[in-house]
């Protein structure tokens, strides 16, 4: 007994189109063939054209004696008639050889010869007949031509022929394709569609018929398997989905709402800002009537009102403070998580506010932060209601991200304050040692100016004049440097034309020459690290300018393997041990102040009548860590430089 071979959908569809395939693909190489060939031979027909408008230019040339033009003209007719002889693959070029166009060839090369050794080699006076060979030359080639476009023709028509039967191949084979792919495809996935349509409908009785021992066969059976499991699974399944659509709804809400109130929270630039916008969110997140965001204060002893959100006018006026235990809100013990208080069955003795603005349930949820109450978010509902385990758990992340977001403003301003405090501190420090010092000065100068004009001592008097304007331009300039030094700001410029501009304005200023090497490419440096050096720098230059009496300054920096900051002169010098206690010289001990804060390390050296050094040099930087703060700043640096130059 023979059993019955059953042939896949893949094999019907092969043995229909295999035949068409190859078919076409037999047309598809002949017709490359015959492309090539007439691309070889219309390149053929370009190189003779060449040659025989390159006979017409040498005629013209040896007609005008232009030996040096001929000389190029004649190796290029050789070339072409190489190129002609031996072909080019590369373009493609090559002439289809038979015994027409061999000899038409063979032809031009004679007459090439002849015309060489007639008008080329022995440099001719007479040019009579120079026009006639001229042109038997030229219609050589032209026969030449004429030979190849008869072939050119001939591989027209073929490829002509070719694309013509690759066509018909084409139609053919997809009518064949279609109708097979309909009787072997189509039919079958239309009984599939019909079923599936009436599945869509309800009817679960909906079975495909097996009429093939293909795929679509197989396809039928577990088509049929399929409805028979769903016509016993139908019954319940549409309240499961329903079920599990408003579970996902559920959360896809609380997920919203977490996002929406992250969003708020870290985009909040005030803590008024801050707070109306969070309880309009929670009113709208929670279906509130009323929200109050109430705040801690004196140690939990009363609660402010930062905002609120549906409350009447009375009540939000009367309760802006409240004192802890007076009222419902506000309670002198705050649980762990939310509570809910039905308003009409508490007793009268709390503020009565909420009661009289119709309100029935109360909802306090308390503001933590690392359990630290920071205050509560009060939320009103005119029915009575009790929010779900799901709903109080997403009430109570709402506001540990408010507890958070108010903990960050509070920080931020915190380190505002301590960054303008600093800078005050700085800012009366530069003033006390510079500008308050040259005006004691002044005033023992005015002082001894009175006694010497009571004396009526004209001498003493010039003398404490010249004092005098002497303190008054040294407290002049001195302001101009401070007020230099205050308006240089941390930008994303890199530090080279930041010393670069520091260096014209004391050349202007000093009338001291200046210069700058660079040495090395490091990292940039930090943003807060950079202005400190610009300070260290300014100030050693002050330094230059008020007592070296120097008449060139130089600034060396070198990047690697650390940066280091040289700032030369060519002075007095000084004694850096004797200095250290001159308050002439209060400008060294700031440098060092300044130092110390970014962990550098300043060094002096000075000799008398050869100037003097002041060295800054910086710390190493940290090995590469995503954990390295120091490596989380340059790498700000370096972003910061990318977007500006961009």
């Amino acid at each position: 007994m023979t059993s019955k071979k059953n042939w896949s959908l893949g094999a019907k569809l092969l043995m229909v189109g295999a035949p068409f395939l190859l078919l076409v693909f037999l047309a598809s190489v002949a017709t490359l063939w015959v492309s090539w060939q007439l691309d070889g031979g219309a390149a053929a027909v370009n190189e003779a054209g060449r040659m025989r408008m390159q006979s017409y230019r040498m005629s013209l040339s040896i007609g005008t004696s232009e030996t040096r033009e001929l000389t190029n003209q004649i190796a290029e007719f050789d070339r072409s008639l190489i190129t002609l002889k031996q072909g080019d693959p590369e373009r493609p070029l090559f002439v289809p050889w038979d015994d027409d166009t061999t000899t038409s060839f063979q032809i031009i090369g004679q007459d090439w010869a002849n015309y060489q050794s007639k008008w080329i080699e022995p440099k001719p006076t007479d040019f009579a007949d120079l026009r006639a060979d001229t042109v038997a030359f030229a219609s050589h080639i032209d026969s030449f031509v004429n030979n190849i476009e008869v072939h050119i023709a001939r591989w027209t028509a073929l490829l002509h022929l070719l694309q013509l039967s690759m066509l018909t191949s084409v139609i053919v084979g997809a009518t064949v394709l279609l109708y097979t792919g309909y009787l072997f495809v189509l039919e079958p996935v239309g009984q599939l569609k019909g079923a599936i349509e009436k599945i869509e409908l309800g009817d679960f009785e909906a079975r495909v018929e097996r009429v093939s021992s293909d795929e679509f066969g197989t396809l039928a059976d577990g088509f049929n398997g399929m409805a028979e499991h769903l016509q016993s699974m139908y019954r319940n399944l549409e309240a499961k989905v329903a079920e599990k659509t408003l579970l996902l709804q559920d959360k896809s809400e609380r997920l919203e709402s977490l996002y929406q109130v992250t969003k708020l929270v870290a985009n909040a630039t005030s803590l008024d800002v801050l707070a109306q916008d969070f309880t309009k969110s929670i009113a709208r997140i929670s279906h509130a009537d009323g929200v109050a965001l109430r705040w801690s204060v004196q140690g939990g002893q009363s609660y402010l009102m930062l905002a609120a959100h549906g409350l009447p006018t009375d009540m939000v006026e009367t309760e802006q403070c409240i004192h802890a235990g007076d009222c419902h809100c506000g309670p002198v013990e705050v649980g762990n998580g939310l509570s809910v208080i039905p308003i009409r069955d508490m007793s009268i003795d709390k503020l009565t506010h909420c009661a009289r603005a119709g309100f029935e349930t109360l909802v306090t949820i308390p503001v933590r932060l690392h359990d630290r109450v920071m205050g509560e978010v009060d939320l009103f509902y005119h029915a009575r209601t009790r929010p779900t385990p799901a709903e109080q758990s997403l009430l109570e992340a709402l506001c540990s991200h408010l507890a958070s977001g108010m903990e960050n403003l509070r920080l931020n301003s915190l380190e505002k304050e301590a960054a303008v405090s600093q800078e005050r501190h700085l800012l009366a420090r530069e003033l006390h040692d510079s500008i308050a010092q040259s005006l004691a000065f002044l005033k023992i100068q005015v002082q001894l100016m009175r006694d010497a004009i009571k004396t009526c001592e004209p001498n003493e008097v010039a003398n404490i004049l010249e004092e005098i304007d002497a303190g008054v331009r040294e407290s002049y300039s001195d302001v101009r440097e401070l007020l230099m030094h205050f308006r240089t700001r941390t930008n994303t410029e890199d530090i080279e034309p930041a010393l670069a501009t520091t260096l014209q304005k004391f050349e202007h200023q000093s009338g001291i020459k200046t210069s700058l090497t660079v040495q090395g490419q490091g990292l940039p440096l930090a943003p807060d690290v950079q202005i400190q050096v610009l300070h260290i720098i300014q100030e050693a230059l002050s330094n230059v300018r008020k007592h070296a009496r120097a008449s060139q300054a130089w600034l060396d920096v070198q990047q690697l393997p650390f940066w280091r900051f040289e700032v030369r002169d060519d002075g007095v010098g000084f004694n850096p041990d004797l200095s250290q206690h001159d308050e002439t010289h209060v400008g060294l001990r700031i440098m060092n102040e300044r130092a110390q804060r970014i962990g550098a390390q300043i060094d002096i050296f000075s000799t008398s009548s050869r100037g003097s050094s002041v060295v800054l040099s910086l710390p190493p930087p940290s090995p590469p860590s995503t954990n390295s703060p120091s490596r989380t700043e340059t790498v700000q640096a370096l972003t910061s430089a990318s977007a500006v130059q961009a």
